[in-house]
């Protein structure tokens, strides 16, 4: 008894320990970050410190000074207040440039009895000045990774603006590859960087670029303008005191890409390179139990990383026969820009009606591809697909047998069924019931297939799209289009470019409806627009320009390219 009762006593004063042990006395997590990584040296980062409460003590950053230079620090706390809970988050953010380069460790940095977390942050080595065309105050620096790669594939430009002076305004060009499709990618980034014992304060674009041929590309210089304020100008400006400056123009280097053509040895006839992809497939209803006459719906998803959506092939294979329906619907393009290249999505939905019982298999999807990060050829792949479909037919319940439980007396001799004696009534009782069962099951025939026709047209009703004026106007450009690219018509063609032209983008002319179209697009809008008007008389093709048409309209909103800097360099 006494043991039990000093296990109990130790217990509750375990408990009463818990309970009445301050909160300040439990350990306060912190985590670290930094806003971008790797970095290069003499470059600035940002180190940030996180805690959810207020930790033991302030923060010793002297540890940092072995490896790093910490340029300058800030403190903020957020306090919110959300269904009856309280939230504090407390943030500490170093601004720090690296002293050497490598693999470095960002330490654990002691709050009083609370520690925070210790990490890694690569740092790799400081570009040359023989890498870029410079000046002291401003100067661009642009690369393209790879510079050697297959058509089609992604290329990252990169594009950097260094300055340690003041702007009033800039123009920057844009990139501008023929017959290449070159996307933006996401926001600007603004960090600072030391080059040749100067700090500079840098601005970085990234775009994603896909050639469209093999062979020897340039990407020509990009020009930058830019109104830049003298360090003579008084501090206070007002209108007796004007700011003073000068105008700057620079350029930054050309860069050459080798673009091969796509292997020999590539299976398929659709020829895609991406980073990676990714093939799917969803199905409203069971394969195994379809039924015969109504839907069932396969959708089917193909996602790939560094690549467009006009890359991206047909996927549904399967064609109606005897045995069931196809009817494909129109397909679904997506691309979503990310800091590190584009990510395309294409989409389909197939509807399948069974027009018989019975099995039947959808063979499989295979779709080659190019792996632009192993080099080597891969097989996205779906398996074939058996589907079971059950008709509608009506069971006729079997005429049950004598019961073997009632005997047939043993002395009793068979007889020979008597077939010509039968009894009136019960000829006359058997047809009535006869005739009323015919009755029955033709009405219930007849409400099944009432029903069944009144469910159909009610389903065919509840999926009518409604088109927008805007709808049927692409839809006929379109149709017009097709038809004219088809024939080769040049003069109709060039109606209809006009037509859609003034409707979309209120302009009259074929160069400045060009403008406002992708690259590949671009450029045979300007061919046709060369055929008409050239002197010389040159059979065209439309099959190109109605492909680029489709894709043109199948990729994210076009817009006019704007060439001022407004984005980059904000005033």
């Amino acid at each position: 008894m006494n043991a039990i009762k000093l296990i109990k006593s130790m217990r509750f004063a375990v408990v009463l320990l818990i309970l009445t042990t301050p909160q300040w006395a439990m350990a306060v997590p912190i985590d670290v970050s930094v806003d971008h990584t790797p970095v290069n040296l003499g470059e600035s980062f940002q180190i940030v410190f996180t805690a959810t409460e207020s930790p033991d003590g302030a923060p010793d950053f002297s540890v940092l000074d072995q490896d790093f230079s910490v340029l300058n620090q800030s403190q903020s706390s957020n306090t919110v207040f959300s269904n009856g809970n309280l939230s504090k988050t407390v943030q500490w953010t170093l601004n720090v440039m690296a002293k050497r380069a490598g693999s470095l460790i960002i330490p654990a940095i002691k709050f009083g009895d609370d520690t925070s977390q210790a990490i890694s942050v690569l740092v790799g080595k400081a570009a040359g000045k023989k890498d870029i065309s410079s000046d002291s105050e401003l100067f661009l620096d642009v690369k393209a990774t790879p510079e050697s790669s297959y058509v089609q594939s992604q290329i990252i430009y990169t594009l950097r603006l260094y300055r340690n002076v003041e702007m009033a305004q800039a123009k920057l060009t844009e990139p501008e590859l023929s017959d290449a499709v070159i996307e933006k990618l996401g926001e600007d980034t603004d960090y600072n960087a030391l080059h040749n014992g100067i700090n500079y304060r840098v601005t970085e674009r990234k775009y994603a670029i896909f050639p469209q041929k093999s062979g020897q590309l340039t990407i020509n210089p990009l020009e930058l303008t830019a109104d830049v304020i003298s360090n003579n100008t008084p501090s206070i400006n007002d209108f007796f005191n004007p700011q003073a400056t000068k105008t700057k123009r620079i350029v930054s280097k050309k860069i050459v890409l080798n673009i091969a053509p796509a292997p020999s040895s590539f299976p398929g006839t659709h020829w895609v390179s991406a980073e990676q992809m990714e093939l799917k497939q969803e199905w409203s209803g069971d394969t195994q139990q379809a039924k015969v006459g109504e839907p069932l719906t396969r959708t089917l998803t193909l996602q790939a990383k560094s690549a467009t959506v006009g890359q991206l092939p047909e996927l549904n294979t399967a064609k109606s026969n005897e045995q069931f329906k196809v009817y494909p619907d129109q397909p679904v393009l997506q691309e979503q820009k990310k800091s590190d290249g584009l990510l395309a999505l294409r989409q389909e939905k197939i509807a399948f009606i069974p027009s018989q019982a019975g099995n039947y298999t959808l063979p499989a999807i295979e779709i080659p591809w190019f792996n632009t990060q192993s080099q080597k050829v891969e097989i996205a792949k779906l398996p074939e697909v058996a589907l079971t479909a059950f008709g509608a037919a009506a069971t006729v319940a079997p005429i049950a047998a004598p019961s073997a439980a009632t005997p047939k007396p043993s002395n009793v001799a068979a007889k020979p069924e008597i077939t010509s004696v039968v009894n009136p009534i019960a000829v006359k009782n058997s047809f009535n019931w006869l005739w009323a069962a015919c009755v029955f099951f033709a009405a219930g025939w007849l409400i099944t297939v009432i029903y069944f026709f009144a469910k159909r047209s009610a389903k065919k009703k509840a999926v009518v799209v409604i088109d927008t004026e805007a709808d049927i106007t692409i839809k006929e450009v379109i149709k017009r289009l097709k038809k004219s690219c088809a024939n080769n018509d040049v003069e109709k063609t060039k109606a209809v470019l006009m037509d859609w032209g003034n409707k979309q983008f209120g302009v009259t002319s074929l160069g400045a409806v060009a403008t406002f179209c992708e690259a590949r697009l671009r450029d045979e809008i300007l061919h046709l627009n060369q055929i008409i008007y050239g002197k010389d008389a040159e059979q065209w093709d439309g099959k190109k320009l109605f492909q680029y048409f489709i894709e043109n309209k199948a990729r994210t909103a076009i817009t006019n390219k704007d060439s001022s800097l407004e984005p980059l360099y904000r005033l």
